[in-house]
């Protein structure tokens, strides 16, 4: 009885913490929404009496919550990443639609719109159908066994789609014509186009490696894996730096606020989700072997360096 007790009290310890935690996440997430919306709302059109950003930002959290109800209760991640990309698509069409209540839906609208479409629904689809191959994505074994614990990476997720979207929503929602299409959108179109290009390739590359029977429990390090060792991540940061360069003929004052985006996209995937978390279970399966910890000296963690290749 007393060896019983201590271990329940340590149960209920560690409930309070998830409680604690997950408010904490919550909390900070929609403070800086919040701070955000009233940062770029100032030209938004509005809708039943508030701004288009703010339900953009009411969709995008909507959708992670609702969704994560059935995803807890089946303590699943299965569908984490195809909901992701269908938020984007939603707050995308809610954007466009709001903005054409004050004028036609303009050229640079439909283009990001559609770069936004095609990127989501290509990532989304090929993350869905990568899990389901494998069965499992490692990084919400701890999570999903907690709806509390859970409800962390449908919240941030919730906040990826909107600060990402940021200059999307600004663009699409703003009340007035549109500016004329300039140098700056034929910059930023093609910087989109090569990043896409490069997280594209870089994730078909790692597919069809890891495809392959004798390349179990190696790491990749050919095509753009040998001149980046995370050129799928390069190729994010570059595409959503392309949407960013839209926005320069269409801001004004605080509205440039929307171009945290590409900074939100660079920092969360080198310092906080991304990059750490993979060099880390790279170091704990390799770390021993000198092949690849040549590898990681010789390769640049994104951009490729120029000229000949170290050896």
């Amino acid at each position: 009885m007393s060896e019983i007790a201590p271990s329940g009290l340590r149960d209920m310890r560690a409930s309070r913490e998830d409680y604690r935690l997950t408010a904490i996440v919550v909390v900070s997430v929609l403070l800086i929404v919040g701070l955000v919306v009233s940062a770029i709302d100032a030209e938004s059109v509005e809708v039943n009496g508030l701004p288009a950003v703010v339900w953009c930002a009411i969709i995008a959290f909507g959708v992670q919550w609702l969704a994560w109800i059935p995803a807890s209760i089946s303590q699943t991640e299965r569908f984490y990443d195809l909901i992701g990309g269908l938020t984007y698509v939603a707050v995308v069409a809610f954007s466009l639609w709001a903005g054409s209540q004050s004028d036609d839906i303009s050229t640079r609208e439909w283009i990001i719109s559609g770069l936004v479409v095609i990127w989501s629904i290509r990532l989304s689809g090929f993350l869905y159908l990568r899990i389901h191959n494998v069965g499992k994505d490692g990084r919400f074994d701890q999570l999903k066994t907690s709806p509390v614990r859970f409800l962390v990476p449908w919240t941030l997720q919730a906040l990826w789609v909107f600060l990402t979207l940021n200059v999307v929503i600004v663009i699409n929602s703003q009340s007035g014509a549109a500016p004329a299409l300039g140098i700056w959108d034929g910059i930023g179109l093609l910087l989109w186009i090569i990043g896409f290009g490069i997280e594209v390739a870089a994730d078909s590359q790692k597919t069809a490696f890891n495809a392959k029977p004798e390349n179990a429990g190696k790491w990749i390090d050919e095509g753009l894996w040998s001149r980046s060792r995370h050129p799928n991540y390069l190729g994010e940061i570059l595409l959503w730096t392309g949407i960013a360069i839209f926005g320069v003929a269409c801001f004004d004052g605080l509205e440039m606020v929307a171009w945290i985006s590409p900074i939100f996209v660079y920092l969360l995937l080198t310092k906080v989700s991304g990059v750490p978390i993979l060099d880390r279970r790279a170091l704990e399966n390799w770390g021993e072997d000198p092949d690849y910890l040549r590898y990681r000296e010789n390769t640049p963690v994104l951009f490729p360096r120029l000229g000949a290749q170290r050896q």
